[in-house]
């Protein structure tokens, strides 16, 4: 392509603030954290302490790419220009697979949250309704992602600000509960920090991982983004604020106002305070908020697929590159959204035959344990961008300094390899890794097959 195709940026830095915030607080946090409470107990906040601290050197890692760049479509650029074709193809995939099948159990698990409410509709229709609106959203233009992105993430911040602060209330008059009373004290009185010992500390890590799947979405506003230069670095380093504040605090919040054995892994933790402290609205309260986190987690996989598939096609060759790497009169890629969105339509079909989640969510736990290898091609591909900007001597020229390299970057890399070695002892866990294990031998096949075919084609 002789023009270069450049997006608007039209993402304000209010609408990449809330992005990278929802990007953190999602069905992880609202869902699976009454599942990492139980392997924990309290301990459970030091392990998102630690995880927190790793993603914010990962996102720092990020940045420092970013900014390095800012013509870059995506962080996955930046992973084929580093560390090769082939890995930012087999990356890129990968990110892009992860968000479809994301995508799915979220609408998926939007109708079963409208369905609450309207019992008699079937599931598979709010679904559809949902994914349409989104689609419409996603191709008008950026700003309006961004919009309803910025209100999507709103809700969920306003309810996790609403839950600590009736925490505090809880706690300060000391609040009857079913089980007990609200108190500090119900942090250290079953069994104290780590009630289920040292193992059980550890084998949460890897729910406690997932929870932050997300978080690296800053990497595909970039381009995006007005004033990058400002805004990428201000929404990378109040990351640990974020995480102390909506992480740790709802957790703590929770978790005072009932003990932690009382909390069932199989229920959100947010659905059970709040159904047991006397608001008679607040079944269809959390109702609302988990639905929110689902539409958010869709908008956000059909604004992420959309710019990958454009990513990964653009100045490729072949009719479906051509097509999938333009943009329209918006500056959107529409082609390559359409076509990201038809992909995850497939369950609203789906869920015809299957009216369960049950193979959406083996599906996500593939597409979820896939993350660690796309944050681990991040992290590698900043190492070897600074070890060439120190062979052409033009290290001083760093902006955005990831903060103790290059230590910063093996612990991060150390950190996801022992998140890998953590799910090996787990059956679903190691059955996903697996699985994603299979899904890469496949990718790095199908680029074999791609490139072979390519070069038959130039010759």
């Amino acid at each position: 392509m002789e023009n270069e195709e450049q997006y608007a940026r039209g993402l304000k830095s209010r609408h990449v603030q809330l992005i990278a915030l929802g990007g953190t607080i999602g069905t992880g946090l609202f869902l699976g954290s009454g599942k990492s409470i139980q392997l924990a107990g309290p301990s459970i906040v030091l392990a998102y302490l630690i995880t927190g601290l790793i993603c914010f050197l990962l996102m720092r890692a990020m940045g420092e790419l970013l900014l390095s760049d800012l013509k870059t479509h995506s962080f996955i650029d930046f992973i084929a220009r580093y560390l090769g074709k082939d890995v930012g193809f087999v990356t890129g995939w990968t990110y892009w697979i992860c968000w479809i099948t994301i995508a799915m159990a979220d609408v998926t698990a939007s109708g079963m949250y409208i369905h609450y409410w309207f019992p008699n509709i079937p599931e598979w229709i709010p679904g559809f309704v949902i994914l349409a609106i989104l689609l419409g959203l996603n191709l008008i233009t950026v700003a309006l992602f961004g919009e309803t992105e910025f209100w999507f993430a709103l809700i969920k911040v306003i309810a996790i600000i609403a839950l600590i602060g009736i925490g505090i209330v809880l706690v300060a008059i000391g609040y009857k509960t079913p089980s007990g009373q609200a108190s500090v004290q119900n942090l250290v009185d079953y069994g104290g920090l780590f009630p289920r010992g040292f193992g059980g500390f550890l084998m949460s890590f890897q729910m406690v991982t997932f929870g932050f799947i997300g978080i690296e979405m800053i990497g595909v506003t970039a381009s995006e983004t007005q004033d990058p230069k400002t805004v990428i670095p201000k929404a990378i380093n109040e990351i640990p604020l974020r995480i102390i504040i909506f992480y740790v605090g709802s957790l703590l919040a929770l978790m005072c106002i009932y003990p932690w054995k009382a909390i069932t892994p199989s229920q959100s933790p947010f659905v059970q305070v709040f159904e047991n402290i006397g608001i008679p609205a607040a079944a269809g309260i959390i109702n609302f908020v988990v639905l929110t986190a689902a539409a958010s987690a869709c908008n956000s996989s059909i604004f992420n697929t959309g710019r990958m598939v454009f990513s990964l096609t653009y100045k490729e060759k072949g009719r479906f590159a051509k097509k999938m790497s333009q943009l329209s009169k918006h500056q959107v890629p529409a082609n390559a959204i359409k076509f990201s969105t038809a992909i995850i339509a497939l369950t609203v079909v789906a869920n015809l035959v299957i009216p369960n989640a049950s193979l959406f969510t083996f599906i996500s736990s593939v597409a979820t344990t896939c993350f660690l290898f796309i944050w681990g091609a991040i992290v590698l591909a900043h190492l070897k961008y600074r070890k060439e900007l120190k062979i052409k001597h033009l290290k001083n020229e760093v902006t955005f300094k990831m903060p103790l390299y290059p230590l910063s970057d093996y612990l991060v890399l150390a950190f996801l390899i022992f998140v890998c070695v953590i799910m090996c002892f787990a059956k679903e866990t190691l059955m996903a890794l697996l699985a994603a294990i299979i899904w890469f031998i496949i990718l790095f096949t199908v680029n074999r097959f791609r490139k072979k075919r390519q070069k038959l084609m130039n010759d």
